[in-house]
């Protein structure tokens, strides 16, 4: 069992100072998540503009949006389990490079058919595998007692989102359709030089030996795995729905322009990336069922009141807000708890999966909510089932969730089935 990388000065088991390589580490595959989750995401604030311009049906908007997600969410499966056995020094720079492919294709060929579009967002998805990279390259810098902040501040790179949101139709009204590819394609080349040369893998990393096929069916007969990618499809699967779809709906729902709607969705997204490694710094000190649970409970309460569709002045500008602070906490203590219960050579693989499930999480949404309005003219029932869902998931996290966290606090360190200590100490 290999024992958490720790400098010389990091000899107290609690509160003790990082290695400071470990923090340049996670600045610098924080920017990586930021950046190809910036590409990610160029396509969501397009939509209302693809659609007026190719005249789509409001499924079609939904599914131009939602197809980067769903790539990007399952192959995190794969990518994952690459990490544990290549190190994130390889595969970051790897996604990074393969992403601009994509990213150049739609901005110079790819925007003038629904066919061509859905084409470049699915190769778009590439860049959504970079979460499945960090995390585990994170955790094995640092130890057990700093990984729900460490990996909440790696979170934060989500912000890649708001972003695309601040920036993307700005620059196409300024300029071109292309000129927001182009920049972010350019950024892509810059990072994946940079973190070819500067990433590190942290010393000690534990590599698995065992063919893939045989690690994923490992990483399958875990109970976090399914534990946390349920918690995660509703807690981070709800914010990547909103940054995805909330310009459509309040474009659609209140009559705001598009900028007015994009800068709106970019708030909604800073205050959840804000948040992220809140919710992973209140996890170490509370633990992340407390936290997981109270997030949730503000999910189901925002939801409830946002399906009435309130004055968005006042109302639903809260209730919104509240959501995105809720989400975002809610997926910073959902990584803490992986953090907590997940072997050390299996972290690339379990985030893998439970990165996937949070994807696709936030898949789903969007097509429901496009459908749903198409049928009946209004989001209101999209919005009730939000709020089921999540109710459904605090139920879950206070019963399931917390038996799984308090058996693994009570069994011994040597007779732990992972070969873990049972209080949460995990082994990089």
């Amino acid at each position: 069992m290999v024992q958490p990388f720790r400098s010389e000065s990091d000899s107290s088991p609690s509160g003790a100072p990082v290695a400071r390589q470990a923090w340049l580490m996670l600045a610098l595959t924080t920017v990586g998540f930021a950046v190809n989750f910036w590409a990610w995401a160029l396509l969501s604030p397009l939509g209302p503009r693809f659609k007026d311009s190719l005249d789509l049906s409001s499924f079609e908007q939904s599914l131009l949006v939602a197809v980067p997600v769903v790539v990007g969410s399952m192959g995190r499966i794969p990518v994952g389990a690459l990490t544990d056995r290549f190190g994130g020094r390889v595969m970051l720079p790897i996604v990074s490079a393969t992403t601009i492919v994509p990213v150049l294709y739609l901005g110079l060929a790819g925007h003038s058919s629904l066919p061509a579009l859905l084409v470049g967002g699915f190769f778009l998805g590439i860049g959504g595998t970079a979460f499945a990279v960090g995390v585990p390259f994170v955790n094995a810098w640092f130890p057990p007692e700093r990984r729900g902040l460490a990996i909440g501040v790696f979170g934060a790179g989500m912000g890649g989102t708001a972003l695309s949101a601040l920036t993307t139709v700005k620059l196409v009204d300024a300029n071109s359709m292309a000129t927001p590819f182009l920049i972010t394609a350019a950024v892509l080349a810059a990072y994946a030089v940079a973190a070819a040369l500067l990433l590190r893998d942290a010393p000690g990393r534990t590599v698995p030996t065992e063919p893939l096929a045989r690690r994923l069916a490992a990483t399958a007969r875990l109970g976090i795995t399914w534990q946390a990618s349920a918690l995660y499809a509703v807690a981070f699967g709800g914010y990547v729905a909103f940054s995805v779809y909330l310009p459509t709906y309040l474009k659609t729902g209140y009559g705001l322009t598009q900028a007015d709607a994009a800068n709106r969705m970019a708030g909604f997204v800073i205050l959840a990336v804000a948040m992220r490694p809140v919710g992973g710094w209140l996890s170490d000190r509370l633990g992340p069922v407390r936290l997981l649970a109270g997030s949730l409970a503000v999910v189901v309460a925002g939801a409830v009141v946002q399906s009435f569709t309130p004055p968005l002045a006042a109302v639903g500008t809260i209730a919104f807000l509240a959501m995105a602070a809720a989400l975002g906490a809610g997926s910073g203590a959902t990584f803490a708890l992986v953090a907590l219960l997940t072997p050390a050579s299996q972290v690339g693989s379990v985030t893998g999966v439970v990165g996937a499930a949070g994807g696709l999480g936030g898949f789903l949404p969007p097509l429901v909510m496009g459908s749903l309005y198409g049928e009946y003219g209004t989001y209101a029932a999209g919005l009730a089932l939000l709020a089921v869902v999540a109710a459904a998931a605090l139920t879950y996290t206070l019963t399931g969730v917390r038996s799984a966290v308090r058996g693994d606090e009570r069994t011994p360190p040597l007779a732990h089935p992972n070969g873990m200590s049972g209080s949460g100490s995990l082994q990089a």
